[in-house]
């Protein structure tokens, strides 16, 4: 008696035909699915069940099931696996929250010595304390399933995300006062020639950059090589030679630097500073200067130096820990990467003198710094 086959016919059209063949010949997709793939080829010629079986190595079920997911929602339902409910999770919403809880507090509430958290350690206290806790599903839980937990909840113990507290009462009102003046720059600046070449004023932007290091090579540096050795070699020892402290001004009009380099920021130093300021600039002149709330700038000895040339000094003060708002700090960030970052020199005073031959080399082609932020909004 003739062979009758049972179930239905597979109809392929050619893009399923060629979306199979294509598959069938690949040497990238996942093996169940070429296996697939063959089996769908071969019934929809006309081959039994039985013998695709023999031939793939499979069971019999394995085959039906792939026809029938064809037969029933076409191809693409059949090269794939159905979405499965899978094992219903151990670990309850409340031990998970737990977790979080833990993650969220610092190691030293338990008596660790460590400030923070890592997954490491976290996955060990969990597992020494959670039946205690009340939460025995997480006894077996080890660093993947503390790291899935803080990954669904987006958190990161282990990491610090600095913040500034402003601390100063009327920071708002002292920040509007240094965005005036720098307001006031902008319109300055866009008077008529005519007009600006007439100010009988100037307003310097001032701060101290301390603490910078006289640093000596061990060993000479080595230069870069095309293709081998593409950037300058250094050796990892080096000796200290002593710091140095910069207090500079920036002329917001000019773009020039004033500077001293001193081993120290005090009083004198400061004084110092504003004697170089005074000398620079007609003496008809007022000379405005943003600055910080150091103490060498507020000191007996400051106020009892500027009481000898009354109204020729302004201060305008910024904000406690608002030294951002402070123009010098541009220039600074761009002196230290583009000059100190790497300096090296033989003695203190090489580093001194290179500090000097780099202000000079700025002042040369000088750069006008420009305020952007909060500029336009109202001020008081």
């Amino acid at each position: 008696m003739p062979f009758i086959l049972k179930k239905s016919p597979l109809i392929l059209d050619m893009e399923d035909i060629k979306k199979l063949k294509n598959i069938r010949a690949s040497r990238t997709e996942a093996h169940a699915r070429v296996v697939r793939a063959r089996m769908l080829l071969t019934y929809a010629k006309g081959d039994s069940i039985n013998s695709i079986a023999r031939r793939e190595k499979v069971s019999r079920p394995t085959v039906d099931r792939c026809v029938d997911k064809a037969l029933a929602g076409g191809v693409d339902t059949a090269l794939d696996d159905l979405p499965r409910s899978g094992r219903p999770p151990n670990v309850t919403a409340e031990a998970i929250a737990w977790v979080v809880n833990l993650a969220c507090s610092k190691p030293t509430k338990y008596g660790y010595a460590a400030e923070t958290w890592t997954i490491k350690a976290l996955s060990k206290h969990v597992r020494q304390h959670c039946k205690a806790a009340g939460h025995p599903s997480l006894q077996k839980a080890g660093k993947s399933a503390i790291h899935g937990i803080l990954k669904e909840h987006t958190l990161h113990p282990h990491k610090f995300t600095y913040y500034l507290e402003r601390r100063d009462p009327e920071f708002e009102k002292k920040m509007a006062q240094v965005l005036f003046v720098y307001q006031q720059i902008e319109q300055f600046r866009e008077m008529p020639a005519d007009q600006a070449f007439q100010r009988n004023a100037t307003t310097l932007s001032f701060d101290e950059k301390p603490g910078i290091q006289a640093i000596l090579n061990i060993a000479p540096d080595l230069p870069p090589l095309p293709g081998s050795y593409p950037s300058t070699g250094r050796d990892y020892e080096y000796k200290r030679l002593g710091t140095v402290s910069l207090l500079a001004g920036l002329d917001l009009h000019t773009g020039h630097i004033l500077t001293i380099v001193r081993d120290r920021h005090r009083s004198r130093e400061f004084i110092e500073f504003l004697e170089l300021t005074h000398k620079n600039y007609p003496k008809e002149w007022k000379i405005r200067i943003v600055l910080d709330n150091h103490s060498s700038h507020i000191s007996k000895e400051t106020v009892k130096w500027l009481k000898q040339y009354p109204n020729r000094f302004e201060f305008v003060f910024t904000p406690k820990h608002g030294s951002w708002l402070n123009m010098i700090e541009m220039f600074f960030s761009k002196m230290t990467r583009s000059f100190l970052r790497g300096i090296r020199v033989k003695s203190k005073q090489e580093l001194i003198d290179r500090i000097y031959l780099y202000i000079k080399e700025v002042n040369d082609d000088p750069v006008i710094f420009r305020w952007k932020y909060k500029l336009n909004e109202t001020l008081v």
